[in-house]
């Protein structure tokens, strides 16, 4: 059953994915989530942000933001960036998981999933078949010292389970 929300590889955050490796891998495409993923919840694109996607467009891998958010969102934080995109995607409802395979034009082994949560992202990725890269969520700078929801106090238990049974899971396999 953990298996379901276990992801592929748990990581600090998205700068520290080797993306040339994924290409290597024989990713064609990476679906990212948004908020507390790239940038804290609600929070615009930075430019370390902004240049990341041009790396990772330049190594010739697609991308797609598969978000929970709205299409404004969406659209005023890729700006800069031009990815695809599926809005309020319901996640960890399948539909639109396949969708944005559908929309990269890859199979389901040519993808993977980056995102900050395990019951939404990671679970969604792994309902579909596809693999799945775990990030530490992000915070604004005021919320450091908040107390973390419920969702996430059971993640972080998760966590330290999956951690324990996979203890060299930072590397890509």
């Amino acid at each position: 059953m953990f298996r379901l929300i276990y992801p592929y590889a748990y990581l600090d955050s998205v700068f520290d994915i080797d993306y040339e490796k994924l290409r290597e891998l024989g990713y064609k495409a990476i679906i990212f989530d948004i908020d507390s993923t790239l940038v804290p919840h609600g929070a615009d694109t930075t430019d370390e942000i902004d240049e990341l996607f041009v790396y990772i467009h330049n190594l010739g891998l697609k991308t797609l933001f598969l978000s929970n958010n709205s299409a404004e969102r969406i659209q005023d934080f890729n700006r800069n960036i031009n990815s695809l995109f599926i809005p309020m995607a319901n996640k960890p409802h399948k539909p639109n998981y396949l969708k944005a395979i559908e929309m990269l034009d890859v199979n389901k082994d040519e993808v993977v999933l980056v995102g900050d949560q395990l019951f939404t992202d990671v679970l969604g990725a792994n309902l579909c078949g596809i693999k799945s890269i775990l990030v530490k969520y992000l915070l604004h700078e005021h919320e450091q010292h908040l107390a973390i929801g419920k969702k996430r106090q059971v993640e972080k238990v998760l966590l330290k389970f999956y951690k324990q049974r996979f203890p060299n899971i930072k590397k890509m396999r």
